[in-house]
């Protein structure tokens, strides 16, 4: 069954459109885990990057895409809260919503859960680069970096 987790508008072909995105589904591998036999911290950073990831692609701007157009998104800054050990097998579902949107920067918060229990919650800040120089967000992709929460007032 597919859930509605996540809301973005996105532009296309001079109209808006909501599109509703599946949450990302990781199942913790043996090799993730550390002598304890839980999952290893550093790896919820990389949890959080493969749902981003994920999330991109639903929206068809994925890193091939954006790459392919000169276009590269380096993390500038990214935090992860552990609530609650993970251990092999456990599948976490990760949530991602677009939260914060400036000319030149936007983040991502992650809520990671194991059934209906909260294991990690994260933020991610990234920019975009062209050429080595910063690209004016909603210049360069129109629509893709408005969400109900983000959305710029219309007065």
């Amino acid at each position: 069954m597919l859930q509605r987790k996540a809301c973005f508008f996105l532009y296309a072909e001079k109209k808006l459109y909501l599109c509703n995105m599946k949450e990302y589904i990781h199942k913790v591998k043996y090799y993730e885990c550390d002598r304890m036999g839980i999952t290893h911290h550093s790896n919820y950073i990389r949890f959080m990057e493969e749902a981003r990831v994920d999330l991109l692609d639903q929206l068809g701007y994925g890193f091939e895409k954006m790459e392919a157009d000169g276009v590269v998104s380096p993390v500038m800054a990214v935090n992860c809260t552990y609530r609650k050990s993970t251990t092999f097998q456990d599948q976490i579902s990760i949530e991602v919503k677009l939260v914060k949107v400036s000319t030149l920067k936007f983040s991502f918060a992650y809520v990671g859960k194991v059934g209906d229990e909260v294991v990690f919650t994260g933020e991610s800040t990234h920019c975009l680069m062209e050429k080595g120089k910063p690209v004016v967000l909603r210049k360069r992709y129109p629509g893709l970096f408005d969400t109900e929460e983000t959305k710029e007032p219309t007065h």
